[in-house]
């Protein structure tokens, strides 16, 4: 009686442990799911969301086993843990110019771009700053830029200060530091002024 009791027991053990694997496996693939469709960093707060539960350390482990698993594929996609624990998904670096052509469209067309590539080089700089710059149409590209989230805007007084934001940075695979942001920008603004083509 007792060594059926005691198979009945194992069995259950092993059934629990591989419904325990098989949500773990879930869960991190429900995390890729989120990474792949946001197209851009998620915190533990938006993992936790995704996979409805409040332990942070939870997600931060399956986050890991992801990061993990994907550095063993030999694969042109990466998962990678930025700062304040934010995780994103990508495409390497050494893949992007080989694609490039293929994206269907750019993120901004040339005017905004201009605009964001000034405040993102002056940054911190003010609206007012921009617009005499820029001209006046810049007003309409700072309101979008706010809207995508790659700008913010901070009032001082009557006028407004406007920086980049960290999704900025992120998207475009800069730094963080402003300081250490705008020498790598400088660098793109040379390499693109030798093949810049007049605005139509």
């Amino acid at each position: 009686m007792q060594k059926a009791e005691k198979q009945t027991a194992s069995l259950d053990e092993n059934l629990q442990e591989e419904q325990a694997a098989e949500k773990t496996q879930h869960d991190i693939a429900l995390l890729e799911a989120a990474l792949y469709v946001a197209g851009r960093p998620l915190d533990l707060n938006e993992l936790c969301s995704i996979l409805k539960t409040r332990s942070k350390n939870k997600t931060r482990k399956l986050a890991k086993k992801l990061v993990q698993a994907y550095e063993c594929r030999e694969t042109a996609l990466e998962i990678l843990e930025l700062k304040d624990e934010r995780y994103v998904l990508q495409l390497k670096a050494e893949f992007t110019p080989l694609v490039k052509k293929l994206v269907n469209r750019p993120l901004l067309s040339t005017g905004p771009l201009k605009t964001l590539s000034y405040i993102a080089y002056r940054q911190p700089v003010s609206q007012k700053r921009v617009v005499d710059v820029r001209g006046h149409h810049s007003y309409g590209h700072i309101k979008m830029l706010k809207e995508m989230g790659l700008v913010a805007g901070e009032r001082s007084g009557r006028s407004m200060t406007l920086k980049t934001t960290e999704y900025f940075a992120d998207y475009f695979g800069l730094s963080h530091d402003v300081f250490s942001m705008k020498k790598e920008l400088k660098h793109v603004f040379e390499d693109f002024s030798k093949q810049e083509k007049p605005e139509a």
